[in-house]
């Protein structure tokens, strides 16, 4: 619109200083040249700029680079980009079904695009990308079609335009991410927005064993912000009862047993709390061959609670007999 609008006349002289003023106002605090301002727009225009201009265009690059780095996605949370351990969380994350209502899917399809943007397959980033955010909208199930929880997802997107070159829409989802978190900011001023801390945690919790704490830490200041959501605290729970290698406090064995009343269909948190009751040397034999069954009938992956149920057999039962229900 903006070339149509130059090619026929339509763009003023007072039209072009309208339009900068506009462009400043979205780098609030930032004190810019109208050189700067001018670089700006050429750049959304797909121009290139005049030599004199040549100077503010390194400055201007860098501003983005700095709004980018700012975000909190996939892309600023310093994730392990080995080929190694993308290539193990993809394969996992492929076992998962996209079954309806599975409260995670929207983080799953996020991490699904970050790995695949690390793994040199764009397209398929921006495909996986997209996924989350209709995720998101259908298990929100809001009037609106955008909230807080689409701010990560926005976030990974603008640096995916980013490294592909594609700075006009790069910017578009800066400023959508901008207009989010003016909308929906977060309840306490001095930290994240608790959809923020949420899908931070979730995500830490799959890439390293060491930062399960971190991520129960993230989860908790989340809840505390948010209560009321029951997957963010079951999967806390679930959390600091595997960074435990000794019997659970009296606390956290409680709430453990309350969460896992209300939240009947988290055969994760089943079966780790199993593998908790089995630690202080309780039989549960019958409760783990039931809980097997119900497993078994899931997509074998971590999430659907295959990897503690695994673990609880072949610590505190017998392998033996889960192989009786693999053949």
């Amino acid at each position: 619109m903006l070339k149509r609008m130059k090619a026929t006349g339509e763009w003023s002289d007072e039209t072009n200083i309208n339009f900068l003023e506009l462009m400043a106002s979205k780098w609030s605090g930032v004190a810019r040249s109208m050189d700067d301002k001018r670089q700006e727009v050429l750049l959304l225009l797909g121009e290139s700029p005049p030599s004199h201009l040549s100077h503010s265009a390194a400055a201007s690059q860098q501003i983005v680079k700095e709004r980018l780095e700012a975000l909190q996605c996939h892309f600023t949370w310093n994730l392990d980009s080995s080929g190694s351990k993308l290539l193990s969380l993809r394969d996992k994350l492929d076992d998962i079904g996209a079954e309806g209502g599975y409260s995670w899917l929207g983080h799953i399809y996020n991490l699904r695009g970050f790995i695949q943007h690390q793994l040199g397959f764009a397209d398929k980033a921006r495909l996986h990308f997209c996924r989350a955010a209709e995720a998101f909208r259908q298990m929100r199930n809001t009037i609106s079609e955008e909230g807080s929880w689409l701010v990560v997802n926005y976030g990974n997107l603008a640096w995916l335009h980013h490294h592909r070159g594609e700075h006009a829409q790069s910017w578009a989802y800066l400023s959508k991410v901008d207009a989010l978190m003016e909308e929906y900011p977060s309840p306490s001023e001095d930290e994240l927005h608790p959809e923020i801390y949420a899908e931070k945690a979730w995500t830490l919790m799959k890439f390293s064993k060491d930062q399960k704490l971190l991520a129960a830490d993230f989860f908790q200041r989340a809840i505390r912000m948010q209560p009321g959501r029951v997957e963010w605290s079951t999967s806390r729970l679930a959390l600091l009862s595997t960074a435990q290698h000794k019997t659970l406090s009296v606390d956290l064995w409680e709430k453990m047993s309350i969460a896992k009343e209300q939240d009947p269909d988290n055969l994760y948190l089943a079966a780790v709390f199993l593998e908790a009751c089995a630690k202080t040397g309780t039989n549960v034999q019958d409760e783990a061959r039931k809980l097997a069954r119900r497993v078994l009938r899931k997509p074998q992956s971590s999430f659907g609670g295959i990897k503690p149920l695994l673990r609880l057999y072949r610590k505190y039962i017998s392998t033996e007999q889960l192989k009786m229900f693999l053949t």
